[in-house]
């Protein structure tokens, strides 16, 4: 792997990715789930030996706030970079960036999420190439989605490590109980409140259906506890959307340490939309400890 004598040098490369990522970015599509095409944006830098694979969360897409920094910045440190939208996270390939297609984000499953993550990793391998490592790096539930997918590794590429920012430690507690559970079933779906968009955004039943029929699968824990050393748990200490208890729940059941950023919320500082040409502090400090375990 490439490294860097100083922070000052990898600052200077960061400041040349961020300029030039546009003009190295590929953007394409790949197949998912129930055969939907969706956008990924592939930033490859000579000369990578590894990749990173990064998976947004609930509500959250490829382009969101300053992850295109994230892009840069690892590119920076001398790996290859992959961001894509998921499949059903209610964007569309001409509008990646808005919720415009509520009856996919209405039949998104936690399933889709993760056979869209293994998809997308096995058009990399066939139409760019394979690398000695693929690191996983998911925010918030698509740090769920890393997790899980590495159950189901079966690629020429070697899984590397798995880092999650934020993440959710367990799919079931994100539904509803009793009384409003029911109603779901009885109504077929429920809405939940997109903040920034103002949007009431749909869920199906068969997102909970889906869930009690793979549950197995979909054990979040269970997959860390397979993971072991190979996951790395990243988790702001003021985070109001996913307890910080649940990185150490992470920790316990692979074996591992938190690594707290002291007062950063759930999304490190960052915000949609992201126009400044440098991340937020938090975000800064979250991407220099992940790269010092990669």
């Amino acid at each position: 792997m490439v490294t860097f004598g100083s922070a000052l040098n990898l600052s200077i490369l960061f400041r040349v990715h961020v300029d030039d990522q546009f003009k190295a970015m590929e953007q394409n599509t790949y197949i998912a789930a129930h055969e939907r095409k969706a956008r990924y944006a592939f930033t490859p830098t000579e000369p990578a030996k590894e990749l990173i694979v990064f998976v947004h969360g609930f509500m959250g897409f490829m382009d969101w706030g300053a992850w295109h920094l994230v892009s840069a910045y690892f590119n920076a440190a001398g790996y290859d970079f992959c961001r894509f939208n998921l499949s059903h996270n209610g964007t569309t390939i001409e509008q990646p960036t808005e919720f415009v297609d509520l009856e996919a984000f209405a039949k998104n499953t936690y399933s889709f999420e993760v056979f869209d993550t293994l998809s997308l990793i096995g058009h990399l391998e066939a139409t760019h190439r394979t690398w000695e490592r693929i690191h996983l790096i998911g925010h918030s539930r698509g740090g769920a989605s890393a997790i899980l997918a590495s159950q189901h590794w079966n690629f020429q590429s070697a899984l590397g490590k798995v880092c999650t920012w934020a993440g959710i430690c367990d799919i079931e507690r994100r539904f509803a109980q009793g009384a409003d559970l029911r109603e779901w079933e009885k109504s077929g779906t429920r809405f939940v409140k997109n903040g920034r968009t103002n949007q009431n955004l749909p869920q199906e039943y068969g997102l909970y259906t889906d869930f009690l029929a793979n549950r197995d699968q979909l054990d979040v824990l269970h997959a860390a506890t397979l993971l072991a050393q190979r996951l790395h748990v990243f988790h702001g200490d003021n985070d109001l959307s996913v307890p910080l208890s649940e990185a150490y729940e992470l920790a316990a059941a692979s074996g591992t340490q938190v690594t707290e950023i002291s007062g950063a919320d759930h999304v490190f500082g960052a915000q949609h939309p992201w126009d400044k040409q440098e991340m937020p502090p938090h975000l800064s400090e979250l991407c220099a400890r992940t790269l010092e375990i990669l």
